[in-house]
């Protein structure tokens, strides 16, 4: 049986505090291995280490920095198929959709490799009489991102590839339930010339958590997770003084138009929906259908998909779905289920008795399909995180509108439309971070960034794309004159450049 310890300093390190807990394989419910939860010293240990060794990395040229990223990428092509086995088995995603979460990490590193051009700053030459103004960014020194079970390998990657080009030390708290992708990625990076001490691997619960907050070297958090959590940790980091960017909860909706193409809204429903067991925080789990012939279309295409998806476990490629990540996640979601009926929705298909054959102990359920899901109800409301969509009928266009527009979340929304004064509008006014037209998740390509608003997001600065540099960078100003020719005397009023 696998027991990982911490990765510090280049190397696997024991954890100090005596605690565990067991990683599971969510396939079929067996122990895989055991993971320390480690200790306020633990932490402490990682940040000596990162701030020893960060420095040296901050004066490496940004160019011979990104080196490492190119080696690293290499290096993870080369161990594709492991890794998404690996991270298919913890975590429970189909081992494509393990290939997908790498990839989409990857994709971040790959724009990273750009910081010598997202470092550069400005110049304004003559100024003033004799005067130069130019700015730089520097690394703020040591960082920590705190990542969530559903992507063990993208959200850490869209952290630690920006935050390490730009010159930082990194500090990674990956989720206690899948962290074997995490610590063989920190393998990779060393292997990569990455050196010993720059990317430090602590794992952990809330204790570590706790600590990162309030270690007073640590400059930076980023955080993914639930809305709770994201605003516990992004008012405690704040409050030590931390930049924070934090991400939470998402309830992320689909207004189809009745002019759309139903065939292309299905599958982009039944994708976007049910893929991942519903496990992502881009998942569509609200479909607003405009109109009651649109409605009734749309759940008459629905149901034989839903009922006809194909769930099996992780080492299937052919299946849709796998099982979901913990025996609690799946009582969690059944229990939504049942919730949704006590409120007065309408299961038209009901996955909760799914069990498959060989693998009985497994975290399986099957799509569940809700109809006539109204806003008051807690099912439509709260994020569920499974694989379950709610459809909510809307008479009218502006009455679709209003649902993300007042809901909590704003994380991502789509209207599916072929009418293009209609989607514009849409994009224009709806409240939400991240709009897709004819595009059911819509993750921006790795050069823009991620981020949604109100209870989606807190902090200034997104995830990836410029906003990354910015986030871990900080600019300072140079104003600089060269006396020669000039002449001196004291002023004392504020410097102008007249």
């Amino acid at each position: 049986m696998q027991e990982l310890g911490h990765f510090i300093g280049g190397e696997h390190v024991a954890a100090t505090g005596g605690r565990s807990q067991d990683v599971m394989q969510p396939m079929d419910g067996t122990v895989r291995g055991k993971v320390a939860l480690g200790s306020k010293d633990d932490l402490r240990k990682a940040v000596e280490n990162a701030k020893a060794a960060q420095p040296a990395w901050a004066a490496t040229n940004p160019q011979r920095r990104v080196r490492v990223l190119m080696k690293f990428l290499d290096l993870v092509q080369q161990e594709m198929d492991s890794l998404a086995e690996l991270l298919a088995r913890e975590h429970g995603k189909t081992i494509p959709d393990a290939k997908g979460d790498i990839q989409r990490g990857l994709e971040v590193v790959e724009v990273s490799i750009g910081a010598p051009h997202m470092m550069k700053g400005e110049f304004t030459d003559g100024a003033g009489p004799g005067i130069d103004v130019y700015s730089m960014r520097q690394p703020l020194g040591v960082v920590a991102g705190i990542t969530p079970f559903n992507f063990p390998a993208m959200i850490p990657l869209w952290k630690i590839g920006p935050a390490i080009a730009a010159g930082n030390a990194f500090i990674l708290k990956p989720s206690e339930r899948d962290p074997g992708v995490p610590m063989r990625i920190a393998e990779l990076f060393v292997e990569a010339g990455l050196p010993k001490g720059i990317l430090n691997v602590v794992n952990g619960d809330k204790e570590v958590v706790d600590a990162i907050l309030d270690d007073p070297d640590i400059k930076a958090i980023g955080f993914v997770g639930s809305t709770p959590i994201a605003q516990y940790i992004y008012s405690r980091a704040t409050a030590n003084g931390k930049r924070a960017q934090c991400f939470g909860g998402a309830k992320n909706h689909m207004i189809i138009m009745p002019d759309a193409d139903m065939d292309q809204t299905v599958d982009a429903l039944i994708g976007a929906g049910y893929g991942s067991a519903g496990e992502r925080c881009m998942a569509v789990s609200v479909a607003v259908p405009v109109g009651k012939e649109t409605a009734d279309r749309l759940v008459e295409r629905l149901i034989p998909r839903v009922e006809g998806l194909k769930v099996g476990p992780s080492t299937d490629a052919s299946a849709d779905f796998g099982p979901l990540v913990t025996k609690q996640a799946l009582e969690r979601v059944k229990g939504y289920v049942d919730l949704g009926i006590k409120e007065g929705a309408k299961l038209v298909v009901d996955g909760r008795g799914f069990t498959m054959q060989g693998y009985e102990d497994g975290y399986y359920m099957g799509g569940c399909l809700f109809d006539n899901v109204t806003s008051d109800m807690r099912i439509y409301k709260e994020e569920i995180f499974g694989p379950v969509l709610s459809v909510i009928r809307a008479n009218t266009y502006e009455e679709a509108l209003k649902l993300p527009n007042e809901h909590e979340y704003g994380n991502g929304v789509a209207i599916f439309t072929r009418d293009g004064d209609a989607a514009r509008d849409f994009a224009a006014r709806v409240e939400v971070g991240m709009v897709g037209v004819n595009v059911p998740i819509p993750v921006p390509i790795a050069y823009y960034t991620f981020g949604g608003w109100k209870g989606s997001a807190f902090g200034d600065l997104n995830q990836h794309g410029p906003d990354a540099f910015r986030f871990y960078t900080k600019t300072k100003t140079v104003t600089s004159r060269w006396p020669s020719g000039v002449k001196d005397g004291a002023e004392f009023v504020i410097p102008t450049m007249n």
